[in-house]
């Protein structure tokens, strides 16, 4: 069963959810696991180098699927592609649940307070509930979601 994580954000700004997904696949790499950050082109593009600058003394190995060496890096983001081999998290960046997200031990949902987003995220956690999914959801604070 997958357990899907939906992070509640108290930032209105959508794109407070791209720091935000850094810091937990960061966090999912220090543990040992894969992480497949799903979103839209541009955001793909605009995560990729977030990645680049997240920590200046730290680096999270990562590129866009398709890109880089035959041995795909733990940190993989994707736009409108399946997952490849990855398995362990899925950071879900888009606006719908991705059609191969059972195939993940784990889902991160971001929804910052946009009421657009919020609207969204209600609809994939009806699907994922329908989906028998093991659900949670969390508050986060400002400054947690900072790019430190």
């Amino acid at each position: 069963m997958t357990r899907v994580d939906f992070y509640i954000l108290t930032e209105t700004d959508p794109k407070s959810r791209l720091p935000f997904a850094c810091r937990l696949a960061e966090k999912a790499y220090r543990q040992g696991h894969k992480v497949f950050i799903q979103a839209k082109e541009v955001e793909a593009l605009e995560i990729d180098e977030l990645l680049w600058q997240h920590k200046p003394e730290s680096f999270l190995p990562h590129n866009i699927l398709g890109e880089g060496p035959n041995a795909p890096p733990p940190i993989q983001i994707g736009y409108g592609q399946n997952a490849g081999k990855h398995r362990d998290v899925l950071i879900n960046l888009t606006d719908d649940v991705p059609d191969f997200f059972n195939q993940f031990k784990r889902v991160a949902e971001i929804v910052p307070q946009d009421e657009a987003l919020k609207q969204k995220s209600r609809i994939c956690y009806q699907r994922y509930r329908k989906e028998g999914c093991d659900l949670h959801s969390h508050n986060i604070a400002a400054n947690i979601t900072a790019n430190k």
